[in-house]
């Protein structure tokens, strides 16, 4: 089922989330649900609060990318916990589906060492880098309450501002389901 996704200046985007349980009620449907939405608005990776959960996960799929280091790289994290970031900072475009229309060069390290669970409750310690960290690191930004504008001089978001607080209102046309919070209008 496609989830309308929680646009900017939702509070829920602003929570650290907390951790599930084994027990979590329809754990795999939501898992399957997230990864419908993400394919749906055309995305690589969703965390739970994007959809409105304060819960630590997020899934990615970077698979129909071309490079060959990307291909059958399908994920899901659970309670993930960044262990390590290190090398050199690079910068990259980055865009988030829950601040549609807005892509700015994010400055991120090369590696990642995170540890979490899969859905099948296996736990994982592993280092990713390059587009894959990069990608971990952003959705692992979202269950810290972290956006990726939050990376931006004070400048370059005093310059956004508008275009955020439009997205906010619902003031925006997507090809997706959002929810936003100062409209009641779904889209």
């Amino acid at each position: 089922m496609k989830l309308p996704i929680v646009a900017y200046g939702d509070p829920v985007l602003r929570k650290k989330a907390v951790e599930l349980t084994k027990d979590y009620p329809n754990l795999s449907e939501l898992i399957a649900n997230m990864f419908e939405t993400m394919y749906n608005a055309s995305g690589v990776g969703i965390a739970a609060p994007q959809i409105g959960l304060s819960v630590r996960l997020f899934v990615i799929d970077l698979s129909e990318k071309d490079e060959p280091d990307l291909k059958n790289f399908k994920k899901v994290f659970i309670n993930a916990q960044v262990l390590n970031e290190e090398g050199e900072k690079w910068d990259f475009n980055e865009g988030c589906l829950s601040i549609p229309d807005i892509r700015e060069d994010i400055s991120r390290t090369q590696k990642v060492t995170i540890s979490y669970f899969d859905e099948d409750w296996k736990q994982h310690t592993e280092t990713f880098s390059g587009f894959k960290a990069r990608v971990i690191q952003h959705e692992y930004d979202h269950i810290e309450g972290k956006l990726f504008t939050d990376k931006l001089s004070p400048l370059r978001r005093a310059m956004l501002k508008r275009k955020l607080d439009s997205i906010s209102k619902g003031m925006i046309k997507v090809e997706y389901k959002m929810k936003f919070p100062a409209a009641s209008k779904k889209r």
